[in-house]
């Protein structure tokens, strides 16, 4: 069963009056109870109008940072449920708990139409728990809530926790919008993508992509890196990193990629410069950037950017590619002086003719920092490690339920 028309004839043909738990992604940035990025909200809303519209009584679930299995007002979804009104325009009730007497008292008050959020599922130790039955019992307490079931958590598909693995076995169940466009997405990107093929890596560690690399070297034309992770493939080939992030563990391996993609005939691009500075920007004192050769870092200093060559040559990269995967940003985006190389990649994807995929996570939150919108790009993926999960070629226990 995988969308909402199948779900409907389950239930009879209609989902007017059937109470419908939807599995949402709603961890968004918070900064004490004001939300800073939006975006996850916002990518929830097609699937709860449309059940709302067909009279659909809807319960969403959903979990908000990692509160460690017990209550932590720091972590309510209170604001969240807040901001789902405004941006419906409607009433949106909310539970102070998730399976207790608020949350039933509050989805046996929904009318036909109407929206609830239960608190914080990760209040609960049985979300998370590793223990089968543990899971199961708070899975049946949530199945207890509604009729039926909907997947539309796309950041949380690769987990195998209680509201999104185990309440799929219990109720009747069917992909949402946003979940069924992310694994459309991601069957293009691993099918048979439009090609040149050209895929940009960044973020902090070459550790955290060790399978994608894996993955799809046998599959893109083209693999850019950046960000952290550059300077362990830099050290690979022998240059000095300075007090840049190393990882010493993975050299070894970042040269085999290095000789596996010549072998395949796969171009692995690396920066030819660098943006550095003697410390982290940390707020307590202004940056003082200077570019350098990717191959000529001071020993004093740490790689925060790509530099101006660098970013100009990614974009050169990207200008005639018909299919752009990017996952992790180039640099320490959130402070200007180390933006720019983020910025560029960013650009060019704006101008890709076909398919560009921002792979959530970092990145999508880079671009909406640097004042793109989310209609710029051919898809900004809700979900970077559901997404990296898949490109390794993992099955995602999440979405393997729904098909069953």
């Amino acid at each position: 069963m995988n969308d909402l028309t199948t779900l409907a004839a389950a239930l009879g043909g209609s989902l007017r009056g059937s109470r419908v738990l939807v599995r949402a992604d709603l961890n968004v940035p918070l900064d004490g109870a004001r939300i800073t990025d939006d975006g996850r909200i916002r990518a929830s809303l097609p699937t709860l109008r449309t059940l709302a519209d067909q009279g659909a009584r809807v319960v969403v679930v959903a979990h908000l940072g990692r509160p460690g299995g017990a209550p932590d007002p720091a972590y309510s979804l209170a604001p969240v449920a807040a901001r789902l009104g405004e941006l419906l325009g409607a009433d949106v009730a909310f539970a102070t708990d998730t399976v207790g007497e608020s949350a039933r008292a509050t989805v046996d008050a929904l009318e036909d139409g109407q929206i609830a959020v239960l608190e914080n599922v990760r209040f609960e130790a049985g979300e998370t728990s590793k223990d089968d039955a543990e899971r199961g019992a708070f899975a049946d307490r949530l199945a207890a809530l509604a009729d039926a079931f909907v997947s539309d958590g796309f950041g949380v598909v690769h987990r195998k926790q209680a509201s999104v693995y185990d309440v799929a076995q219990r109720l009747p169940h069917a992909m949402g919008a946003l979940v069924s466009a992310e694994i459309d997405v991601l069957r293009r990107l691993t099918g048979s993508p439009e090609r040149p093929y050209a895929v940009v890596l960044g973020g902090s560690k070459v550790s955290d992509k060790l399978g994608v690399i894996d993955n799809l070297l046998g599959t893109a034309d083209r693999l850019l890196i950046g960000g952290g992770m550059v300077f362990t493939f830099l050290a690979a080939q022998g240059h000095e990193v300075g007090k840049s992030l190393l990882e010493q563990d993975q050299l070894e391996t970042c040269r085999g990629y290095l000789a596996q993609a010549r072998e395949a005939g796969v171009e692995i691009l690396l920066p030819t410069d660098v943006v550095v500075d003697t410390a982290f920007p940390n707020g307590e004192r202004e940056p003082e950037p200077r570019v350098v050769a990717a191959d000529g870092i001071p020993a004093d200093a740490l790689g925060l950017d790509i530099g101006p060559e660098s970013a100009a040559a990614f974009a050169d990269a990207l200008a005639d590619a018909r299919t752009v995967f990017w996952n992790g940003p180039m640099g320490v985006f959130e402070v200007d002086a180390f933006a720019e190389g983020t910025r560029a990649v960013a650009g060019a994807l704006i101008e890709v003719d076909g398919l560009s995929v921002v792979g959530g996570g970092d990145s999508a939150a880079a671009v909406r920092r640097l004042g793109f919108a989310d209609a710029d790009f051919g898809h900004i993926s809700t979900g970077g490690g559901a997404s990296l999960e898949y490109l390794e070629g993992k099955q995602l226990p999440g979405i393997a339920v729904l098909e069953d």
